[in-house]
């Protein structure tokens, strides 16, 4: 026979749970009781609102550390509870006055009149820190008798008449021994800082001293009571992503980012975000100016509901390389778990995440379409962050690709478009690009004596990017050589002469030691330049990321050394005519310098060199 039930819930058996596993951090207990306290003055306020109670002098939050009693206290002046509330409230656990509240009095669509909570559990968090909670409270309602609520587990507890005369309510927690460190000043202003430095309604904190006994032969001192040291206001009510972005100055864009983010250095540019519809989000992220390329990549981006925070870097709303950026985004409509600390993953979320995604590409557009002049002065601060995000997210790709400009050796800044219009012929762009503009100078000016522009690609994330460029996006038809990795345009026409390049090759193979070695004969533009060394672009981008990955595999390079017949070193092994050991050296020299021209030598290489070297100018000297 069939029988139906419902599963019940013993506090004996949750509490455990709540008291270990519901918040990631211990200290977090505060932010639920101190949100619970404004909850509490924004239903009055809203009471305030229907003419229904009288709008009070002041509204506050006030949090008291008592370090001789081990406690700590919660106080507010908002709208209290009735011994019949607090049955109804407090002892169904997960049961929410807030929710309750708002449908009893059904505020206007999309206004929640501030009220933070979603869930009962939060004031439980209390029992993480607490041997005991007491709840001292007054109702606003006309005639109601103060009570006191009593527990200390949670779980058993006392309800009983109080003399409180001012309504609100009290929340004293008696804190476990190993907690004691939640009755210091110092300790509870920098978890209040955290979490509640935004809230919506003033909150104090303050700490009660013990006076100083009289000392041993005193006469006529009183004993002195204990008193409080002056409160200190720990948040800013009205943040500046609450206000509407015409109302905001630059410095007070720039003020505001010190101060949340603690860097000294000016932000580059921000984004106020301030949606309505379908989703209300507020916020404002700033371009951080970056030490190194790296230096921002712990950057952080704090997520807000209803003003109260809920964690760092939220992944499910920040896309992973919007993490450069530093900023704040608060969203009253974030659905959230009952510890408010983790996102319930959904399409509502993702939906804000490409709505944050398209306001940030479409701000970079609009600073290049713009400010062009300034865009490029910060785009060594930015560009690891935009390659990033159009390799990560390709919509964002999409959005931002005509403002991706590239540095010139000469120190120009030009998009894809504008190097093809000066270097280009035909439907295809082909960049040439140098990865170390010290080194590669020689390559590099026998490209710009050409009328050739020269991008610089030179940090760790360009390797990539270019792949991407290349091979995920096609149709715009980019590629990318590097100054070594070819002689396009930078030999000079006329017959090879087969017999003499094959001799060389075998010359510079046996002085070298390079069986597989490559040689070719060719008249170079440059007259400087003996010999250059190329490497097939792809072959050497291969062999590069192999090694900045570790990978096991590792390819030799196809090298190819081409020996410029115009220049005296080479004519001079053409000649046949010299010494052996002489025409070994000039060989050898001749190598190193073209492989100096693209990259260091290893160290055994280097010393050799080095000895070579001195050698050469002995011989010189001598002569």
């Amino acid at each position: 026979m069939a029988e139906k039930g419902s599963i019940s819930i013993h506090a004996q058996n949750i509490m455990p749970v709540i008291k270990k596993w519901l918040y990631s951090d211990k200290d977090i207990f505060l932010r639920e009781i101190v949100s619970n306290g404004c909850d509490a003055i924004a239903k009055y306020k809203m009471l305030v609102a229907r003419g229904e109670k009288t709008a009070r002098e002041a509204y506050r939050v006030d949090v008291v550390c008592d370090k001789d009693a081990g406690t700590l206290t919660v106080t507010d002046n908002g709208i209290g509870m009735t011994a019949n509330e607090i049955k109804k409230y407090i002892c169904q656990v997960a049961f929410s006055g807030a929710e309750e509240f708002l449908k009893q009095y059904k505020p206007e669509e999309g206004d929640k009149g501030g009220i933070i909570g979603h869930f009962g559990l939060g004031f439980y968090s209390a029992f993480m820190v607490s041997k005991k909670v007491v709840i001292d409270t007054k109702s606003c309602e006309e005639g109601a008798q103060a009570v006191r609520w009593t527990s200390e587990d949670g779980m058993a507890y006392e309800i009983e008449d109080s003399d409180r005369a001012e309504e609100g309510t009290s929340v004293i927690l008696y804190l476990n021994d190993e907690d004691k460190e939640f009755a210091n000043m110092w300790t509870v202003r920098s978890v209040l800082e955290k979490y509640c430095a935004f809230m919506p309604v003033e909150i104090y904190v303050s700490e009660v001293v013990k006076p100083e006994e009289p000392k041993e032969g005193e006469e006529g001192e009183e004993k002195k009571e204990p008193k409080d040291v002056a409160p200190v206001l720990v948040n800013d009510v009205h943040p500046l992503w609450m206000k509407k972005p015409n109302e905001c100055t630059d410095e007070e864009y720039r003020e505001f980012y010190h101060n949340v983010f603690h860097d000294y250095d000016d932000p580059l540019f921000w984004i106020h975000l301030n949606a309505e519809f379908p989703f209300n989000l507020k916020g404002i992220l700033y371009f951080p100016k970056l030490k190194n390329e790296f230096s921002s990549s712990e950057g952080v981006i704090k997520l807000y509901n209803n003003q109260v925070f809920v964690a760092d870097n939220i992944k499910e709303v920040i896309p992973e390389f919007l993490m450069l950026l530093k900023g704040v985004i608060d969203c009253p409509d974030l659905p959230l778990n009952v510890s408010r600390s983790f996102l319930q993953n959904d399409g509502y979320v993702r939906k804000m995440s490409d709505y944050i995604t398209r306001k940030v590409a479409d701000r970079l557009m609009s600073e290049f379409n713009t400010k062009r002049e300034d865009y490029q002065k910060y785009w060594k601060d930015i560009h690891p962050f935009v390659k990033y995000g159009c390799i990560r997210d390709e919509k964002f790709f999409s959005r931002v690709k005509e403002a991706i400009i590239y540095r010139t050796t000469a120190g120009e800044f030009l998009t894809a478009k504008e190097y093809k219009q000066r270097n280009c012929e035909g439907d295809e762009t082909l960049m040439y690009y140098t990865s170390d503009e010290k080194r590669q100078a020689q390559m590099i000016e026998m490209f710009t004596s050409q009328g050739k522009d020269v991008v610089v690609m030179d940090t760790l994330i360009d390797n990539h990017f270019m792949s991407f460029l290349e091979y995920a996006a096609k149709e715009d038809q980019v590629k990318f050589r590097r100054v070594d990795a070819g002689l396009d345009g930078l030999t000079e026409e006329g017959e090879t002469d087969v017999e003499a390049e094959k001799k060389l090759q075998e010359l510079f193979r046996e002085a070298t030691g390079e069986k597989e070695l490559d040689v070719k004969l060719a008249t170079l533009k440059s007259d400087e330049m003996p010999a250059m060394i190329t490497v097939e672009e792809q072959s050497r981008r291969f062999t590069e990321m192999s090694r900045e990955w570790g990978g096991g595999m590792q390819m030799p390079e196809k090298r190819t050394l081409t020996l410029n017949r115009k220049h005296p070193l080479i004519a001079y092994l053409e000649r046949e005519d010299g010494d052996a050991d002489m025409r070994k050296t000039v060989c050898e020299q001749v190598v190193d310098l073209a492989e100096m021209a693209r990259q260091p030598l290893t160290a055994e290489r280097m010393v050799a060199f080095l000895k070579r070297s001195t050698k050469i100018l002995g011989l010189a000297v001598k002569e």
